[in-house]
């Protein structure tokens, strides 16, 4: 790696740090919030030396096949979770791996989570994934059906449900975007702090590259920042 992209890399790390604390001081009551690196394209020597030099603590891959390649590298350095859609197929490869997966959308995927935990003889960490537009080209649990789903995922014993993922539509306006955050926050409470379920600490992360100033604002305690941190995406990857 070169020095200017050690020098890259740290100096958008320093930066987006700064904006997550003077969004975290805008909203008060004692907020704390972590920064997940979105490292989906990006290498994982990238990954490893903001972990390693710059005090990153976790990053997040939306590809199976990405993470498994990377997985080497990067998790001896810090947290490495599955952020994208997963399909029951790809689950054999990450359960016993990752450290968290975000993206549970559906009773046939946790279930498959559920059965390869049990052959692993491991608990795996989820979050379950709220789309909170409503849009029917994503994935994600509408948030009218999220609380009855998270109750359901809570009961199997193989999976540790750890909070929720959400995903927000595209907005021309920032604070257009912060209703979607609200409503999902309110969704969080309701279930995670009200009912207590007993889950320390639970997650919401919510907000990217983008948004994640105006999620903070309306209660996430995790962001998900990809091309703010490491620049602009290689597809052809």
């Amino acid at each position: 790696m070169t020095e200017e992209r050690k020098n890259t890399l740290s100096g958008n790390y320093r930066r987006i740090m700064e904006q997550i604390h003077e969004a975290v001081l805008r909203r008060g009551a004692g907020a704390e919030v972590s920064l997940l690196a979105a490292s989906k394209t990006y290498p994982a020597e990238d990954i490893a030396y903001l972990m390693t030099h710059c005090g990153l603590k976790m990053a997040g891959e939306n590809r199976q096949t990405e993470f498994t390649e990377k997985y080497d590298v990067v998790h001896p350095c810090g947290q490495y979770h599955f952020i994208g859609h997963l399909q029951t197929n790809k689950v054999k490869y990450l359960v016993g791996k990752t450290d968290l997966i975000h993206s549970v959308d559906s009773v046939h995927l946790a279930e498959e989570i559920e059965r390869q935990s049990i052959r692993r003889g491991v608990v795996t960490p989820i979050l379950v994934q709220v789309n909170a537009g409503r849009e029917e080209a994503k994935s994600g649990i509408f948030p009218e059906e999220a609380p009855e789903f998270l109750a359901r995922i809570a009961e199997m014993p193989s999976l540790s449900l750890r909070g929720m993922m959400v995903v927000a539509p595209i907005c021309e306006e920032k604070d257009a975007v912060r209703k979607y955050f609200e409503e999902s926050y309110r969704i969080f409470i309701d279930f995670f702090a009200k009912n207590k379920h007993n889950i320390e600490d639970p997650i919401l992360s919510m907000g990217m590259s983008d948004t994640f100033a105006e999620a903070i604002l309306e209660g996430a305690t995790l962001v998900r920042v990809g091309s703010a941190l490491f620049g602009e995406r290689n597809y052809q990857m």
